[in-house]
């Protein structure tokens, strides 16, 4: 039914529509629906705009948790940064897709945008393939400038199903335990209300069991870390739903399993992290034994320009993610794919090439619920997984093939990692290899070496040179050393980018013209590869 307004009339005009039947927007199956809004003056057509938006009902209890169309889900979050490798903040839009992709397939359903507004193609890329977002403004204040701020954010993203909670802010510890703290808080939720009553108002707060200032009015109580005090303020607050707003924050460097204190390198195992942290095994166990506790959200998702707690230069990204600033999966990816998922996989940590006479902790992560460990057929011993925990064994390193088995339910799940040799040959991996000629799509295409049976090289930092074929260009590369200080664009036209533990990373942006391109990538003494791109 069409609504009418009269001329030069300022106002609101309210239509009702209905939907019968709706599909619902979830995580797991992330319908969306198109609304096309036309203005007339008599028939001519004045503005038309097109909108996507999800249906869905978000309860959130505080005994049973969050409930998403009326099931129970716990909160398997990241906070993110607009932040990757070989493009910085300047992010086109087929790689946002790929960096929820890539968070979907570790088991992630929720997404914290970390910690201003998020570019709209964020939410769009989540709307899409079924990420929960919070949408968090960049300082707690009512101030007239900051107000706007907040009613402009609200405004250009409430349409979004993605959406479930919107954040006032975070971590203002001047302010967030006082009463000015409160009443400013009250101020920004009195106008999200008027603009938006369907959703609630969360706050990233890092003063634990504490209850007065912004906690006193806010709707959901969300920890950054200091998880000793969540079950105090429950009982002093038994009916404000509580989450993880930030958690976890192991740091690790991928593929080093010795720390190096001259590049500033940690460990890649879930046991290095911050005084105000826990590792991720520590936070998720916490949450997973409270149906009342609705999750949380790890900091970060990828590794970031700056913060590289706890080193300095020449570290020049930070240590946290549960992926690198290319996307690379680290070891601590493992674990939370271990328990956000439901598939049969085993991972073993590290790889295998050592040196002779060392003892090589090594990390098995499963949902199986029991691992054998083998070493060249020699039986090195059956272990029981821990619900949400690990395993380790001390293996005296002996080169050849290190296998795994896991089972469950009378399945066996198999891992084998072997010791590879020298590389001979570049491997190239594109994540798309039909893209739109439209001068903004594009694909990333990771790099790898094997060796003469075509083994991964896990130790290998060949220096690989690239280059390309057709109108399509390459905008960035990578390989998420944090201490790497080498371009990640080189403008002469050269591009080249070393390897950092046997990967790298090639962005290719596409042209106007639909035709095939080509990439190359090449590296000294080894067999070069190509991959051909259609572009449509």
């Amino acid at each position: 039914m069409p609504g009418r307004a009269r001329p030069d009339a300022k106002g609101q005009l309210t239509v009702d529509l209905e939907v019968r039947n709706p599909q619902l927007w979830d995580v797991e199956s992330p319908h969306l629906y198109t609304l096309e809004t036309r203005l007339f003056a008599g028939e001519e057509m004045l503005d038309r705009v097109v909108t996507r938006f999800g249906i869905r009902e978000i309860v959130f209890d505080k005994d049973k948790g969050l409930l998403l169309n009326g099931r129970p889900v716990k909160i398997k979050g990241v906070c993110c940064h607009q932040d990757h490798a070989g493009v910085g903040s300047a992010i086109p839009d087929f790689l946002y897709y790929y960096r929820i992709a890539l968070l979907k397939e570790m088991g992630a359903n929720a997404y914290r945008c970390a910690h201003n507004p998020p570019a709209p193609e964020v939410l769009e890329a989540c709307d899409s393939l079924g990420m929960l977002v919070i949408d968090e403004t960049r300082l707690t204040n009512s101030g007239k400038e900051y107000m706007q701020q907040w009613e402009s954010l609200i405004l250009r993203d409430r349409n979004h199903p993605s959406i479930f909670m919107w954040s006032v802010g975070n971590e203002e510890e001047t302010l967030q335990s006082r009463p000015e703290g409160r009443r400013i808080v009250a101020s920004m939720m009195r106008r999200l209300r008027q603009l938006d009553p369907t959703r609630p108002t969360t706050y990233g707060a890092n003063n634990g069991g504490v209850t007065e200032g912004i906690n006193e009015v806010i709707d959901l109580r969300g920890f950054n870390y200091n998880l000793d005090g969540v079950e105090p303020y429950r009982k002093a607050r038994p009916d404000q739903p509580m989450f993880g707003s930030e958690v976890g924050s192991t740091v690790t460097t991928r593929g080093i399993y010795r720390a190096d204190t001259v590049r500033n390198y940690l460990t890649d195992y879930d046991e290095n992290f911050p005084a105000w942290a826990t590792t991720a095994e520590t936070w998720w166990t916490m949450a997973a034994r409270r149906d009342w506790f609705m999750g949380g959200f790890v900091w970060t998702g990828f590794d970031y320009r700056g913060e590289p707690t706890p080193h300095r230069w020449p570290n020049i990204s930070s240590h946290f993610g549960v992926m690198d600033v290319c996307g690379f999966p680290k070891n601590v990816y493992w674990y939370y794919r271990s328990w956000w998922t439901d598939e049969d996989f085993v991972h073993v940590a590290p790889h295998w090439n050592h040196n002779e006479g060392d003892t090589v902790r090594v990390w098995v992560n499963t949902n199986a619920d029991e691992v054998s460990l083998s070493l060249n057929g020699v039986d090195l011993g059956r272990k029981e997984m821990p619900r949400n925990g690990h395993l380790v064994w001390e293996v005296p390193y002996r080169p050849g093939r290190l296998k795994a088995v896991g089972y469950k339910d009378g399945r066996r799940i198999v891992k084998v990692v072997e010791t590879a040799s020298e590389p001979v040959a570049v491997v190239l991996k594109p994540y798309r290899s039909v893209i739109l000629a439209d001068g903004t799509d594009g694909t990333v295409v990771n790099v790898e070496v094997r060796d003469r049976k075509g083994r991964p090289v896990h130790t290998a930092q060949n220096m690989i040179h690239f280059t390309l074929e057709g109108n399509a260009r390459i905008i960035g590369v990578g390989n998420g050393d944090p201490s790497s200080h080498e371009q990640d664009k080189c403008e002469d036209g050269e591009w080249q980018r070393s390897l950092f533990n046997g990967k790298c990373q090639v962005i290719v942006q596409a042209g106007t013209t639909p035709e095939d391109i080509l990439l190359r990538a090449s590296a000294d003494g080894l067999e070069p590869a190509s991959v051909t791109i259609r572009q449509e």
